[in-house]
C-alpha cells in the first residue's frame, strides 16, 4: 500500500507535531510512506526528506496539482489527511485522478464547518472518508453526536516519545517553579495563569513560567507589567526542547478555554511534572483527579490556588501522584503505540471506498472551505 500523508502548514502546534511524529515513526514491510505539507519552523523535524514535498501556503491551485501528480506518479492507494481542507483536497483529488483512492482523516479539533453547517461536515464525512482517527473518545462522541457513522470512528490516543521524555524523579531545591506551555494564544486564557500568580505574589517560595510564542505575547507582557509581576513572572520564550522546561518546573498548569487532547499534559505526565487542568475536551481521559493529576471543573481562581499550595505542601501525595501519572502514559499513550494504531487503521479501510458526486447544494460549501 502506498500512503500519502498530507497536513496544512509545519508551523508550531498539537497537529503539526502529530504529523511529525508519523512521518519520523511510520513503516510497514508492506508500505510505502510519503510526506506533504507547507513550510514552517517545524519542517527541520522531517526525517525522510527524500519522501518529502513541499506545498505552498496559499496557492491552493498549484497544491492540487502538484499532489495529483504525486499520487499518479507513487500510485498513491491511501490519502491520510491531517486537517479538514486536506480532506476537502482529497476529495478534489480523488475526482481529479479519477481513482479509488482511500481517504483517513485524523480530527484535532473543532472545524468551522462543523461548528456552522454540520449537516454538510457529516455528508461529506460519511461519503468520502474511509476511516475517521479520533485523538481521544470524547472527540469521538462528539462526531457521533452530529451522526458521523461510528464504524467509521477509531480512538487512537496521541502518543509521547518516551525516549524524548524521560522520566526523571525531582530533588529537593529552594523555591517551587509554576509553569505552563504552549501557543500564546488567546484561547491558552494566559491571563488566568497571570491572575493566579497575582494572587499569589506573596509567597516568595513560588515562581511562573510562561513558554511559548504566538500572537498573544505583547498582550501577555502588558498584563504582567499592569500588575507589577515582572518579578513574579519570566517569559521564557519559543523552547525547541519542551521535555527540559517541563522538566524543570515543580508544576504545570493548562488554563485553556477550549482543547480537544493536548499534548502538554501527556508529556508533563511523562517527565514526572504534575499537572493541574481544567477539565475540558478529552483532557479527563489522561489526567485522573486526584490519581494522576487535578482536574478543575471551572475556570476558578480560588480552586486553582488551592491546589497549588496542596501539591506544594503534601510531598508524600504529590510524589505518588507523579508515579501514577507516568505509568498510565507507559502503559496508554506511548508513541509506539500511537503509531501502531495508525498502521491498523490504516488496514483495516474498506477494499471498496464509497464516494458519489458532491450534490449541487454542498459544492459551493465544498469550494469556500478549500479557501
Amino acid at each position: 500500500m502506498n500512503i500519502l500523508l498530507i497536513t496544512d502548514k509545519l508551523i508550531t502546534g498539537g497537529a503539526e507535531t502529530y504529523f511529525c511524529k508519523l512521518e519520523n515513526q511510520l513503516q510497514h514491510p508492506n508500505s510505502n510512506f510519503y510526506y506533504s505539507a507547507a513550510s514552517g519552523e517545524m519542517q527541520k523535524s522531517i526525517k525522510h526528506k527524500d519522501q518529502f514535498s513541499e506545498l505552498s501556503r496559499t496557492k491552493h491551485a498549484q497544491n492540487i496539482k502538484k499532489l495529483r501528480e504525486i499520487i499518479i506518479e507513487k500510485q498513491i492507494d491511501m490519502i491520510h489527511a491531517n486537517s479538514l481542507r486536506m480532506v476537502l483536497y482529497s476529495i478534489l483529488l480523488k475526482k481529479l485522478t479519477k481513482t479509488k483512492v482511500k481517504i483517513v482523516y485524523t480530527k484535532h479539533n473543532v472545524t468551522i464547518l462543523e461548528k456552522k453547517i454540520p449537516v454538510v461536515f457529516r455528508f461529506l464525512l460519511n461519503r468520502y472518508v474511509e476511516r475517521i482517527i479520533t485523538v481521544c473518545d470524547f472527540e469521538k462522541m462528539s462526531l457521533l453526536k452530529i451522526g458521523v457513522k461510528l464504524d467509521k470512528i477509531t480512538t487512537v490516543y496521541n502518543g509521547v516519545d518516551l525516549k524524548q521524555f524521560i522520566f526523571q524523579k525531582k530533588e529537593k531545591r529552594e523555591g517551587f517553579k509554576i509553569g505552563i506551555l504552549g501557543r500564546l494564544s488567546a484561547e491558552k486564557n494566559h491571563a488566568l495563569f497571570v491572575e493566579i500568580a497575582n494572587k499569589l505574589r506573596d509567597v516568595s517560595s513560588l515562581m511562573f513560567y510562561i513558554a511559548g510564542d504566538g500572537p498573544e505575547r505583547q498582550a501577555i507582557q502588558n498584563r504582567i507589567q499592569s500588575y507589577n509581576l515582572a518579578h513574579k513572572i519570566k517569559m521564557v520564550g519559543a523552547v525547541s526542547q519542551p521535555e527540559d522546561f517541563l522538566r524543570d518546573m515543580d508544576l504545570i498548569l493548562l488554563t485553556s478555554l477550549r482543547e480537544v487532547f493536548p499534548m502538554v499534559i501527556l508529556e508533563a505526565m511523562a517527565v514526572g511534572t504534575p499537572i493541574i487542568s481544567i477539565n475540558i475536551g478529552g483532557i479527563g481521559e489522561a489526567i485522573i483527579d486526584k490519581q494522576t493529576g487535578y482536574l478543575i471543573a471551572e475556570h476558578s481562581v480560588e480552586d486553582i490556588i488551592e491546589k497549588i499550595l496542596q501539591i506544594q505542601s503534601e510531598e508524600d501525595m504529590r510524589h505518588q501522584m507523579i508515579e501514577n501519572a507516568r505509568r498510565k502514559v507507559e502503559s496508554e499513550f506511548s508513541l509506539e503505540q500511537m503509531v501502531d494504531q495508525t498502521i491498523k487503521v490504516y488496514w483495516s479501510a474498506p477494499n471498496e471506498p464509497s464516494g458519489l458526486p458532491i450534490e449541487a447544494k454542498d459544492r459551493d460549501v465544498f469550494d469556500e472551505s478549500i479557501q
